[in-house]
């Protein structure tokens, strides 16, 4: 009986650990730049995506010059990156996202 109420235990505190740490799912956006005040966004939007799979695979190009091309950008003014992490990363998603002219 004392084996399974710490199994219980521990399984409760486990689950608190993951959903109080982002562990189980994580979505946030960052910015790149660190000059806010003079910072010009443009009219532009370019994003760009790598991702891994299972801590085994990758794939994808997240690189400035990537989002840049895929917004139709030249000029880059501003840059942000975008994370999406689920189950401590057993799916991953690094997206940049440049504004530009």
């Amino acid at each position: 009986m004392f084996q399974f109420r710490q199994t219980i235990l521990c399984g409760a505190v486990a689950m608190a650990l993951i959903s109080a740490t982002g562990c189980a799912y994580m979505h946030v956006q960052s910015p790149l730049s660190t000059n806010f005040k003079k910072t010009d966004l443009g009219t532009k939007t370019g994003r760009a995506s790598s991702y891994s799979l299972v801590w085994l695979v990758s794939w994808g190009d997240a690189g400035t010059k990537a989002a840049a091309k895929n917004g139709g950008i030249q000029f880059v003014e501003c840059e942000d990156i975008e994370t999406k992490i689920v189950l401590f990363g057993l799916y991953t998603r690094i997206t940049t996202v440049a504004y530009g002219e």
